[in-house]
């Protein structure tokens, strides 16, 4: 039985889940819900994309008391973009439950408006270890009250060194809270956390769909200095929308990103340098589909939730296996067909068999014409991004956008695609042939009566 309804979920959570249009539980739902609903720790191998999120949501949900305002469930995230998407799915879920409080507090961005808002307790903290650990340290945040505690994505946050900071947050929160850890893959550390924190967990694991037929997965052996010129016949011939590139260190991103726009390709790089208004921008213009690639390494992607992927391209193999299962996990989501492709320098050939036996099948191996290289056309990104020197703060809202954009400026509501507000900007994606005319139009006229500075 996969359905929500035959679950002892409250009335507002199954109203939730059902105006969501979830019709039916995901394979980490059905077998992570039961035990979060009657108390149990759990313990669970799912990667993103899995509905991992709305499992340990209402798992949180089912247990918060909204007449008290105290803190009564806490996420720890790795990345605030992951932060920001859990506390989005979290508000989703609990829109019938009246006055659910949801509070992000991640590394960043000041301290002080954070240290503002929790005058008044929320009822969930969703954040990251090291600014979760500071707003405790100086007396800002109690969790006398907490009952829940989620680790989303621990693999990850072991991985970028918060062992530490996560140990000495959980010392902080009462002994007989409910532990909740979800993970991409299960290393020894993982295990050791486990044991520390659990008590007699559940433990759940969701099998790779890497044999599945909506994934096509190929890997090429190609020498370290022609793996540029490898990448751009890949890209170039298989002409996908959208395409995440992996590299191993945040030196290759930048370094990839940059021969890649040099031979005219729509390309930003992702890695843990940006600073966190360009690594904002990067991740809009990416899900927007202005930028066509996007080259990161595996801890930045993390948090990076785009629903049709149409291709990942490994510019080098991950020495774990199940970091390479995570990244292929990207692609052929939701019955859409999926492209995985590898290049594998000869010194990174001996790190294949340890792949083919996490994926359980054989590597596919294929021949690339690296002559083709500079002969094929790189594919335009089909749209544009407008950055509106306008947010939150200025009571900025996408339908305000969409109506100027619509209404004076004449353009067609299917020319305009994703709108992103944040608190001083906004960045609203437009065609590519619509793109002039938008912005000179928004610039003469006016939005929600106000003028605005705007640019590409």
């Amino acid at each position: 039985m996969n359905d929500f309804s035959a679950l002892a979920l409250q009335a507002p959570l199954l109203q939730a889940v059902e105006a969501l249009g979830y019709t039916g539980m995901t394979e980490v739902q059905t077998g992570s819900l039961p035990p979060m609903l009657e108390g149990k720790d759990v313990i669970a191998q799912a990667k993103t994309g899995s509905g991992k999120t709305a499992a340990f949501g209402l798992g949180l949900l089912s247990r918060l008391d909204a007449g008290q305002t105290r803190v009564q469930a806490l996420v720890l995230c790795p990345t605030r973009e992951l932060a920001d998407q859990v506390s989005k799915e979290l508000r989703r879920l609990a829109r019938f439950i009246p006055n659910i409080k949801v509070l992000t507090l991640c590394g960043g961005i000041p301290l002080r408006p954070q240290i503002a808002s929790l005058v008044h307790e929320p009822h969930i903290v969703v954040g990251t270890p090291g600014r979760i650990q500071e707003l405790l340290d100086k007396g800002h945040l109690k969790f006398d009250a907490l009952k829940v505690l989620v680790l989303d994505e621990a693999d990850r946050m072991l991985d970028m060194g918060f062992a530490d900071a996560i140990a000495d947050v959980v010392k902080q929160t009462p002994k007989d809270r409910q532990t909740l850890l979800f993970s991409a893959t299960f290393p020894d550390g993982i295990r050791t956390i486990s044991k520390k924190m659990q008590r007699a967990p559940v433990e759940i694991t969701v099998q790779s769909r890497l044999g599945d037929a909506e994934i096509e997965q190929m890997f090429y052996e190609v020498e370290p200095a022609r793996k540029v010129d490898a990448l751009a016949v890949l890209l170039t011939s298989h002409r996908p929308e959208s395409t995440l590139v992996f590299c191993n260190t945040k030196r290759d991103t930048q370094d990839v990103a940059d021969q890649l726009a040099q031979r005219g390709f729509s390309v930003l790089a992702l890695n843990g340098d940006l600073e966190q208004r360009d690594r904002d921008e990067v991740l809009v213009r990416f899900a927007n589909r202005s930028c066509s690639v996007l080259v990161a390494t595996d801890v930045a992607a993390r948090g990076l939730d785009i629903k049709d992927m149409p291709a990942v391209i490994s510019y080098e193999l991950p020495s774990d296996p199940d970091v390479h299962v995570h990244r292929i996990g990207r692609t052929g989501r939701a019955g859409q067909k999926g492209l995985a492709l590898s290049l594998v320098s000869s010194r990174e050939v001996g790190r294949v068999p340890a792949i083919e036996m996490a994926q359980g099948s054989a590597a596919q191996w294929g021949r690339l014409n690296l002559s083709m290289s500079e002969r094929l056309k790189p594919l335009e990104a089909p749209m544009v991004t407008l950055i509106i020197d306008g947010g939150r703060q200025d009571k900025l809202r996408p339908g305000d956008v969409l109506g100027a954009l619509t209404g004076d400026a004449g353009l067609t509501a299917d020319a305009v695609g994703k709108i992103d507000t944040f608190a001083t900007r906004t960045y609203v994606a437009v065609q590519r042939n619509h793109a002039q005319k938008a912005m000179e139009r928004l610039r003469a006229g006016r939005i929600k009566g106000r003028s605005f500075r705007v640019r590409k």
